[in-house]
């Protein structure tokens, strides 16, 4: 069991939820120890857009754009030995950032990339104590120490990214039929079970976002991510490993997600919320909490991971929540033709710049809820900021996951991995 300072585990923690474009990188480096990827020829090539293409359904849209994107992501950001570099925060590496990128290799079937990224994470993300490894998940933040050595900088670990590498193994093993995958992810589970779920009223049981010791502030308080929630890996989940009720999540996910959109008053998701497990009340984080709720960064992957609900499990609750909590959006859009990056509690914008990760997340709830501004998103939001392979800013990590996570199809995918 780890146990931190409460303040320090939230403060560190709130950093990873911020892995956006809101840093400045004009010349993006690799640390000097290291060597930038080899795995792949530096400038590309149509070879290696044919062979990733090679997967993906012939009518999935902009199917060109999926290979290349990622063609170039594997090339500016994941380094040979498979560590991926968040340019915008020194440089560092992310549990998120090793999670994504196995994800995105297993989705276009790129065997070498994910093996690479796994073997990188595995070996250098491990959480000590004493030099001994206490669990399976991964420490969440590695880079420079304030002594010039890279390694482990948190050993905290953040659940979202441990849940997106879990999944990724499971349907890298059944994609690559590689049962030492299955056996990893069946290993990771327990402890993702037993560190990053709490039961508390009435039986329920709750994905806390990290450690206890940061998330459980008292007795009757737990501090939630709804973005955090992923109903689809749970059923995944639960498929391969069934002592224990991993369903139970995918209720009390919809539960929080559905209960805790009301503190809203236009119904958007929060980055972060409260749950006062005696009441059953939700409540806005203390102002002195470096963690905020307001409908920002973190809230945008609320739509991508409930579509993929909708689409691969046919999920009514999915389909209901993305009709209803994009309702204020859907508005705004219509009315100015843009969305600002961040709104409050009250549903005034926060900021006057609008941010593409956003528009790709929410491209992936309106290609089930309203396909018309799904494609107006596209076309006016989305495209525009590809160039070369790249969405926006060279150095802009996070925006380049979520942009090609919400424009893959999720019918793109075998059905066969999912079951």
């Amino acid at each position: 069991m780890w146990h931190f300072p409460k303040v320090a585990a939230i403060a560190c923690l709130i950093s990873l939820s911020a892995c956006v474009s809101s840093y400045s990188a004009a010349n993006p480096k690799t640390p000097d120890e290291q060597t930038p990827v080899a795995n792949v020829p530096t400038k590309g090539s149509s070879q290696n857009i044919t062979g990733l293409l090679t997967d993906l359904p012939k009518s999935t849209p902009n199917r060109e754009l999926l290979a290349q994107s990622w063609d170039s992501y594997r090339q500016r950001f994941i380094q040979s030995d498979g560590r991926v570099i968040d340019y915008e925060a020194s440089d560092r590496s992310t549990s998120e950032g090793q999670a994504y990128a196995l994800l995105r290799a297993v989705l276009i079937n790129d065997p070498t990339t994910f093996a690479l990224t796994l073997n990188w994470s595995e070996n250098n993300l491990q959480r000590q104590v004493g030099g001994k490894r206490t669990d399976s998940l991964w420490a969440w933040k590695w880079g420079r120490k304030q002594d010039g050595n890279w390694g482990v900088i948190d050993s905290n670990f953040a659940s979202d990214g441990d849940i997106d590498a879990i999944t990724a193994l499971i349907l890298a093993s059944r994609r690559w039929h590689q049962p030492e995958y299955l056996k990893l992810a069946k290993l990771k589970l327990q402890d993702l079970w037993n560190l990053s779920t709490i039961s508390k009223t009435q039986g329920k049981r709750y994905l806390l976002p990290g450690p206890v010791a940061a998330f459980v502030p008292d007795a009757s308080t737990l501090y939630l991510n709804p973005s955090y929630f992923a109903p689809y890996a749970f059923r995944i989940f639960a498929q391969v490993d069934p002592q224990h009720d991993w369903l139970s999540l995918v209720d009390s996910s919809y539960q929080v997600l559905e209960d805790s959109a009301k503190l809203s008053k236009v119904g958007l998701p929060s980055d972060w919320v409260a749950l006062n497990t005696k009441t059953g009340q939700y409540q806005t984080l203390p102002a002195s909490s470096p963690l905020k709720s307001l409908y920002s960064f973190d809230s945008y992957r609320v739509w991508w991971r409930l579509s993929l609900d909708a689409a691969w499990f046919k999920s009514p609750q999915a389909q209901r929540y993305l009709v209803t909590s994009t309702q204020h959006l859907q508005k705004l859009w219509a009315k100015q033709s843009s969305l600002p990056a961040g709104i409050d509690l009250q549903g005034k914008p926060l900021v006057d710049y609008e941010a593409t990760s956003q528009y790709a997340m929410l491209y992936a709830a309106m290609q089930l809820v309203k396909p018309v501004i799904a494609q107006e998103l596209l076309v006016k939001k989305i495209l525009p900021q590809y160039k070369q392979g790249i969405w926006g800013d060279q150095s802009a990590y996070y925006t380049q996951n979520l942009a090609w996570l919400g424009l893959l199809p999720p019918k793109a995918i075998p059905q066969r991995l999912l079951k």
